[in-house]
């Protein structure tokens, strides 16, 4: 088991950013700015170049993915990219894995716990530390696994009393690093006009996403036509960054060692100003 000190090397606070919209200039800049991990979202290829171009434009931070997809991408691979940038960059990397979605996989979807133990195997064999690794997880069968086969659990779409559930079932010691959107905007219609969008398309279409929100009390109605104001308010907080930053801590006050945010803007809009007002909201240490 990874003892708390450990985990909280890593940082109170994350920056999950899509593949896409991450460059090495930005990652740097997230750094510079206080962030403990920078959380590569969407599934990176087997190969992880922007893993490693991320690493080599920083020199601190650590560099998580969030995740690499099992079904696309062979764990022989993964092994070998892990071990490649783990030999560059020595305790920088952690290699976040999970299964996806079933409406993307189709039938190979049949045994996804089954797929994800074996790949987990196969991560063994090939000598991927348990404590450089992390899995996407939200139900407590997956949650178990991930405190048992890796250094803890990267839940996504996930509210503060999902991190108290959590954190009863992974026990202390396990990390525990749940991904939270932001709206750094006060107007709540305005800032549902974009936090609504990235949740409603794909997440409100994913079963394994909408099955958990129902255990977390929300209902076909708060799910049904794009998602409720109570949803989206929920799922995409929003806010001054007092407000938001608040709304991150309340993850870490149900169990979280790490909140990890990913925070949305209108389209075309530079991230930077938001990472520096939440950043200082937050009373991170710039580099």
């Amino acid at each position: 088991m990874i003892d708390d000190a450990t985990n909280s090397s890593l940082g109170r606070i994350g920056v999950w950013r899509p593949e896409r919209q991450l460059t090495p200039e930005l990652a740097a800049t997230v750094e510079s700015l206080g962030y403990g991990t920078l959380w590569i979202g969407g599934s990176p290829p087997a190969e992880l170049q922007v893993a490693e171009d991320v690493l080599d434009a920083t020199t601190t931070i650590t560099v998580a993915t969030g995740i690499v997809n099992i079904w696309t991408d062979g764990a022989q691979e993964v092994a070998k990219s892990y071990h490649r940038l783990e030999a560059k960059h020595p305790d920088r990397f952690l290699l976040g894995i999970g299964v996806g979605h079933p409406e993307a996989i189709g039938d190979r979807y049949a045994k996804p716990y089954t797929a994800l133990v074996e790949y987990l195997d196969v991560l063994d064999a090939e000598g991927v530390p348990t404590n450089r690794r992390v899995l996407a997880a939200l139900g407590p069968k997956v949650l178990r696994l991930s405190a048992a086969r890796s250094r803890g659990a990267h839940p996504y779409l996930v509210t503060p009393e999902h991190t108290r559930r959590a954190r009863e079932i992974l026990g202390e010691g396990v990390l525990l690093a749940p991904e939270q959107k932001v709206v750094l905007e006060t107007d709540p219609e305005a800032a549902r006009a974009i936090g609504r969008p990235p949740v409603a398309n794909p997440y409100l279409g994913l079963v394994n996403y909408t099955n958990n929100l129902r255990t977390l009390g929300y209902t076909d109605a708060d799910i049904a036509d794009g998602g409720s104001d109570r949803l989206i308010d929920a799922l995409a907080i929003h806010g001054d960054a007092e407000t938001v930053a608040r709304g991150l801590t309340a993850h870490l006050d149900a169990g979280a060692d790490q909140a990890v945010l990913q925070l949305l803007t209108a389209e075309g809009q530079d991230p930077v100003p938001g990472y520096t007002a939440l950043a200082e909201a937050l009373g991170l240490t710039r580099a």
